[in-house]
This record gives structure tokens, C-alpha cells and sequence, in this order.
């Protein structure tokens, strides 16, 4: 049902976006149109527009309103839990790594927190021997030419941190491809398309590593909660290539916009960096004692945030704090756009954005080093100001 739902709910972006000129939106005005919106999913709808414009907290609290409390867990789950240690996830994904010829990694599609997670591991892979890394998100033929993202590039691409993700992996060396299905193609379907075309860049390449980033239940090697699609996508490429990839869940256990929604595993482990559980006989954890869907399931902390933006946006102090000049502002309030150097004239997509809502509002990007150009736009997008900025 949840795919089901997400397919509808994809197509509906689709048909909206093509009524709203505006991409990067003031949060008043994606919350006004959540209050006007008649349709069952609007909440999913809101949660991935407040996403792609950078207001996290407010995409997790809006998802929240679909109504799906955390699931309690027994005492025998508890103990089961507390029998695992931890271990740092980023870490311990890239020293495996080394003995894995396909990693698949998903994400939710309103978490803007998963790219940054992916994006962190690019390096560290790349350094072990993975040459492709393919998205479900991407729709674009021409970007291992053109060496960065456009908003043409896939619907999700145009969100900062998915396009950043994007960036960084191609200037390590990664060779971006897509695999989504053709259009119309759902459920087993979609399914059966999606593992068949990575299945063909697998057989073509014998000697190559590849990562998958996927959307939510693609990742499920075991049985899916859809039982019409038989097998999801990790499944049937582990069918085609008689590979066993090593899946990693990031969406089970994240934390929620309210606190209640939260999985009780998150709030027992209470990591402080993302990490995954292990017990004394090498197993690791992934739900209940007989869940067999991925192979582990990360635990992310609960997010700190400095100076009002998600603390996790400075990977771990890789990015650099760019606090835009009061002198820049002539009124409020105001979209901070930041676009890498000649990427804007290009029709590229935002490394960072910021709303700026009056002047006690923090005024802080986060953005790798570089050089920028930043745009302003005042409360009817109209573009108000231009200007270099060096991150060093």
C-alpha cells in the first residue's frame, strides 16, 4: 500500500509541478498551499516540498500527519536489542566495503538527511573500488559530461542536497547512471525493469563495484510488504547476478518531527553519531530476530542543530559556514539561494538555501569550499541582489 501510494503520489508532483513556476518556495507559501490542498496524500506532497526547499524539521513534521505511529516493541525485543553493540555506521560500511561488489543504500524521499549520509560515504567507496553509483532519482544521460546537475536532471535532483550529493560523487571519479523504470511501469513492474538495467551494467562491467541509492522498500532483499511485487528491486538484481549485495535500510530507524513517532530503538540506542548494532557472533541488527529484509539498518541521532540548520550539514566539518552580510539585505523576507560557480547561468541547481524571515533570523549557509554566487529574492521572487561569495 505505501508504494502504491507513493506512485500516485509521484505522478500528482508531476502534474503540480508543471503549475507552479517557483521550484524554491518561502515556507508561508508551501504551508498555504497544504491548507488548500484537497487530496488524500497532500501531507506527503507538503513534507517533499518543504524537503526540496531545506526546511527539514517542517518535512518531518508534516509527514508525521499521514498518521503512522512508531510501532511498540516487547520485552523480548528489548532484550533482543540490547544483546548488539555499536558501531560506527560510516565506518564499519566502508571497511566492508572492501569485500562487497554491490552496496545498495535507500533513503525516504522527504529526508534530506539520507543523501548527506550517502554523500559522506562517496570518498571512503570510491577509495575501495567503486567506479558506478546508480539512482533511482536520476533522469539525466548527458551528466558525466556536463560534470554537474540540472534542475532537468530528476525531480529529486533538484533538491541542494541530492544535487550536492551528486556533485561531489563526480568529482571523485564515480560514473553516474540511472536505472528507474519507464514510465507506467509499477509495482512488480517496476520492480522487475529497475534490477534487469542494473543487472546489465553489472554483466557488462564483471570486474566493477557498484552503489545503489534507492527510494524506501527497494532496498528489501527478503520479502516485501507489498505482496504484489513478489520481490523488490535489491531481491531480483541479487536474482540476476547471482550477487548478494550488501543493503543498508536508513529509513526505518530515523527520527520523526515529533518525538512520539520516533521508533523506540532510536531512543534506547541514542547514538551520537549514525552507527549500526552487531552482536558477539558478527550478526547485525535489522528489526526483529527473523527479519531477513536488508542486511542492517542504521540508527541516525536525533538532530542537533547550530544556528538553527541541522548539524549533520557540516559532514562532520567537511563544509564550511557562510553567514550571509546584513548589508546584502534591504528587506524581509527574503530566499538566500547559493549556486556553485557558473552552475546558475547554466540552469544548476542550489548547493544551500536559506529563508531569511527578519533580522534576528540566523543568516548562515553550508557549503563546501568554492566559489558562489548567491541570489536573493524578495517575498515575490523577484530577484533583489547578486554576489560573489569565497568559501575557503
Amino acid at each position: 500500500m505505501k508504494q502504491l501510494f507513493k506512485y500516485v503520489f509521484l505522478f500528482t508532483l508531476k502534474i503540480s509541478a508543471q503549475t507552479n513556476t517557483e521550484t524554491y518556495q518561502f515556507s508561508k507559501d508551501i504551508a498555504a498551499k497544504i491548507e488548500k490542498d484537497t487530496l488524500a496524500w497532500k501531507y506527503q506532497m507538503g513534507a517533499t516540498d518543504y524537503s526540496i526547499n531545506g526546511y527539514y524539521k517542517q518535512a518531518l513534521e508534516t509527514w508525521d500527519k499521514n498518521g503512522r505511529p512508531a510501532r511498540k516493541i516487547s520485552k523480548e525485543d528489548s532484550l533482543y536489542f540490547t544483546s548488539f553493540r555499536q558501531k560506527n555506521a560510516k565506518d564499519y560500511i566502508i571497511n566492508r566495503s572492501k569485500d562487497e561488489k554491490i552496496i545498495i543504500i535507500n533513503e525516504a524521499h522527504h529526508n534530506n538527511r539520507h543523501r548527506v549520509f550517502t554523500t559522506s560515504l562517496l570518498q571512503g567507496l570510491y577509495d575501495n573500488g567503486y567506479r558506478f553509483f546508480g539512482l533511482e532519482a536520476l533522469a539525466d544521460t548527458e551528466i558525466n559530461d556536463r560534470k554537474f546537475p540540472v534542475m532537468e536532471s530528476g525531480f529529486y535532483v533538484k533538491e541542494p542536497q541530492m544535487a550536492n550529493m551528486l556533485s561531489e560523487a563526480l568529482k571523485i571519479g564515480f560514473v553516474l547512471f540511472e536505472y528507474e523504470a519507464s514510465d507506467g511501469k509499477n509495482g512488480k513492474e517496476r520492480e522487475i525493469e529497475q534490477a534487469a538495467n542494473i543487472a546489465r551494467l553489472v554483466k557488462e562491467n564483471p570486474n566493477s563495484k557498484f552503489l545503489i541509492h534507492c527510494g524506501f522498500d527497494h532496498v528489501i532483499e527478503g520479502i516485501p510488504p507489498s505482496k504484489s511485487w513478489e520481490r523488490a528491486m535489491a531481491g531480483r538484481l541479487k536474482d540476476e547476478t547471482n550477487i548478494d549485495p550488501f543493503t543498508i535500510d536508513q529509513v526505518y530507524y530515523t527520527e520523526k518531527g515529533d518525538i512520539k513517532f520516533t521508533s523506540p530503538y532510536v531512543l534506547m540506542a541514542n547514538p551520537k553519531k549514525s552507527v549500526i548494532l552487531i552482536n558477539g557472533a558478527g550478526k547485525l541488527f535489522n528489526g526483529g530476530e527473523t527479519n531477513d529484509q536488508t542486511d542492517c539498518r542504521i540508527i541516525h541521532p536525533i538532530t542537533e542543530y547550530e544556528n538553527e540548520r541541522p548539524d549533520w550539514l557540516l559532514l562532520d566539518g567537511k563544509r564550511k559556514t557562510y553567514t550571509v552580510p546584513k548589508s546584502k539585505i534591504t528587506e524581509y523576507p527574503v530566499l538566500v539561494l547559493a549556486y556553485r560557480k557558473n552552475e546558475y547561468e547554466k540552469n544548476g541547481v542550489p548547493a544551500d538555501i536559506i529563508e531569511i524571515l527578519n533580522e534576528e533570523t540566523k543568516t548562515n549557509l553550508i557549503l563546501d569550499k568554492g566559489i558562489y554566487k548567491i541570489i536573493i529574492k524578495d517575498k515575490n521572487y523577484k530577484i533583489i541582489q547578486e554576489f560573489d561569495a569565497k568559501i575557503k
